[in-house]
């Protein structure tokens, strides 16, 4: 099974992903830190079976999150809180919420209710099989199942971004418009793409932006502008994965990621400077912004196609 994580507290995500992962009930495949910042396109992009929600969080709560996915999301949704007011426990079953877990996290709560989830997704599986082989052999196929959302560049890359912890910087917006950008470069080149030189890219997105009556100044100060905005969103990145190297060296996105999207000396320095936390040393940290977008671009096509 796919779970993904909604909860504002990290602890908690860490704490409920090595019990999923040390239990094998799963894959832990995403996870925010508010309902905000999930949709139905991430759901489905990550192939989620178990969204685990909190119903406390401070922009968008668990019961408008739920409310906002009940009806796009084909999986189950579990609650964690720590409240347990019954006005708002019922309104999430009504919405669709299938169990309740209670904070602080008991283990073998947890892992005995996520497996009573894991045979009911099983069990309705095996029953949509049985129905689907009875329609075709009584001559009424069963109706197709329709998906909402389709997956497309900006789709994966906002999957890629969660993956690589930089929600809610700025420069995620500039990123996901390099993405199109690339896309449709690859598509009117065909075989004759090349990446473009980081220039081009960012001088494109700028001119998008700000509309064919910009100047050219206006224009050069919002290629710089959103340069920026997408360095520190790769600092941010940077950040993410030495920390999961610091807390789990076989962590897979770890392992996925940190020689990817980087050189991995720079991600090895970094956590050697996060686990020195008097020792100030963040500027010596050098990203390498087009392997980065490059390797950006790359996955998301993969993840597209």
């Amino acid at each position: 099974m796919n779970y993904f994580i909604i909860d504002d507290d990290p602890a908690i995500r860490a704490m409920l992903t090595d019990m999923i992962e040390d239990e094998d009930l799963g894959n832990v495949v995403g996870e925010v830190e508010d309902g905000s910042l999930v949709d139905n396109g991430l759901l489905s992009l990550k192939k989620v079976d178990v969204v685990l929600i909190d119903l406390l969080m401070p922009i968008r709560d668990g019961i408008e999150t739920i409310r906002a996915l009940a009806d796009g999301f084909q999986g189950k949704f579990v609650m964690i809180s720590q409240v347990e007011a019954k006005e708002l426990i019922g309104e999430a079953y009504s919405l669709g919420a299938e169990y309740y877990i209670t904070k602080p996290l008991n283990q073998l709560e947890i892992v005995g209710i996520l497996r009573k989830v894991n045979k009911r997704i099983l069990l309705e599986q095996s029953i949509q099989g049985i129905q689907e082989a009875l329609n075709l052999f009584t001559g009424h196929p069963h109706p197709p199942v329709s998906y909402p959302h389709t997956k497309n560049i900006k789709e994966a890359g906002r999957s890629l971004i969660s993956d690589l912890g930089m929600i809610g910087e700025r420069g995620n917006e500039d990123l996901l418009k390099i993405l199109e950008f690339l896309q449709n470069e690859k598509q009117r080149l065909g075989s004759a793409y090349m990446f473009p030189p980081l220039k081009e890219i960012f001088a494109d997105i700028a001119a998008e932006k700000l509309g064919e009556q910009a100047k050219e100044a206006e224009i050069q100060k919002e290629m710089k502008a959103s340069e920026q905005r997408v360095r520190r969103a790769l600092h941010q990145a940077l950040i993410h994965i030495a920390s999961l190297g610091l807390t789990d060296y076989t962590n897979p996105k770890f392992e996925a990621y940190s020689s990817t999207f980087f050189n991995f000396s720079e991600v090895r320095k970094k956590m050697l400077e996060l686990e020195d936390k008097n020792e100030k040393t963040s500027n010596q940290s050098r990203i390498n912004m087009k392997k980065f977008i490059q390797t950006m671009f790359m996955e998301a096509r993969q993840l597209v196609e």
